[in-house]
């Protein structure tokens, strides 16, 4: 088997996939990932694009098939072949395997990403918030150590928080979706909270309504995502500088779907709580000029939340590629660039509202 950071075996995967191919792998992504893409730099978009394109697909193999078990076992071969450099026609794994083997990504993330999606498929049962974030880790923290992988960082104390962002996020997820998640057959929300707000788990799936008893576990729900989110703020100045923007998009994006559901109720059972495009813009646009203002200097490193421990520990002993050869631009250079795109952002959503206007 080849070792990651290794060239493919056979030279031709290693060519870049065509338009047509990088527009399909697209479209497996999610609306925020894309609008925080947006301020990604072009070295890092396509191999992001690759992996969350893989990520859906992987999700929907499991999620969508007849017997999921068959697929896990069809991905896990797949993966196989990915890592020892004979991935099949698939234009996912094609991508992903240009992806683990230049930016050396252990084998360990992806195979957490398909345990979390088993997990799914059996229906398993989260009793604490550990319970929770161990899902959260697999299905969303070992996405965000890939992530931190493909931008050029490999520190301890970055992956850790790129891990913990992904947490966040599933918490937020999961804080949005309780109404969706209960018409099909899951609950993710810790049962033992429900316990301690007077619901009774099984029942309260057999038929699901918002009650304030669910809206307390929300809300809880809701305030350990923010701790996180304020962790993985921390890890932003560990980042290439033309990185911490995106991030720090993705970071307030989620979180506003958290204090949008706030705003609504904490009734994530009858409704789905959504951020307006106007908004993502606006919080886009601000991200720009605030991920700039992050330090790296004067900050006590934290320990890892013990769910996302092993795959920061799994990054650490795979041995990082060599350097790439990619100009790096001057600190000067960076500072126009984001200032040039925050006015871009600016422009772009002055003259969707003076077309909205036009049209009223």
């Amino acid at each position: 088997m080849t070792t990651p950071g290794q060239p493919l075996l056979d030279p031709a995967l290693m060519q870049p996939l065509d338009a047509e191919a990088r527009r399909s792998l697209m479209r497996g992504g999610s609306k925020t990932f894309f609008a925080a893409s947006l301020l990604l730099p072009s070295r890092v978009r396509e191999p992001a694009t690759a992996l969350y394109a893989y990520c859906r697909l992987a999700d929907d193999a499991v999620d969508m098939g007849e017997d999921p078990h068959a697929a896990g076992r069809a991905l896990t071969q797949r993966l196989d072949a990915i890592y020892e450099g004979r991935p099949g026609p698939v234009e996912a794994d094609r991508a992903l395997a240009q992806v683990v083997h230049r930016y050396a990504i252990p084998r360990t993330l992806p195979d957490a990403l398909l345990e979390g999606f088993l997990w799914d498929a059996q229906g398993r049962r989260y009793h604490t918030l550990s319970d929770v974030q161990a899902y959260g880790a697999r299905v969303a923290g070992a996405v965000g150590a890939m992530m931190a992988l493909v931008m050029d960082t490999r520190g301890p104390q970055a992956v850790a928080r790129a891990c913990e962002l992904g947490v966040a996020m599933q918490l937020t997820n999961i804080a949005r979706d309780v109404g969706e998640d209960a018409r099909n057959g899951r609950l993710y929300l810790p049962r033992d909270w429900l316990a301690e707000a007077g619901v009774d788990a099984d029942a309260w799936m057999r038929a699901p309504v918002f009650t304030p008893g669910i809206g307390s576990v929300v809300q809880r729900l809701l305030r350990a995502a923010d701790a996180l989110y304020e962790r993985a703020a921390a890890g932003i100045a560990d980042l290439p500088l033309d990185c911490r923007p995106a991030i720090q998009a993705a970071c307030r994006v989620y979180a506003e779907i958290g204090h949008q559901l706030e705003r609504e109720g904490l009734d994530s059972v009858s409704r789905r709580a959504v951020v307006s495009k106007g908004r993502k813009i606006a919080l886009l646009a601000a991200s720009t000029g605030a991920a700039l203002m992050h330090s790296p200097f004067g900050r006590k490193p934290l320990a890892p939340l013990p769910e996302i421990a092993y795959l920061v520990e799994a990054v650490q002993q795979c041995e990082a590629r060599p350097a790439t050869s990619a100009p790096r631009r001057s600190f000067d250079q960076r500072m126009e660039w984001a200032t040039e795109l925050h006015a871009r952002l600016i422009d772009r959503e002055q003259q969707r509202s003076q077309d909205r206007q036009s049209r009223a």
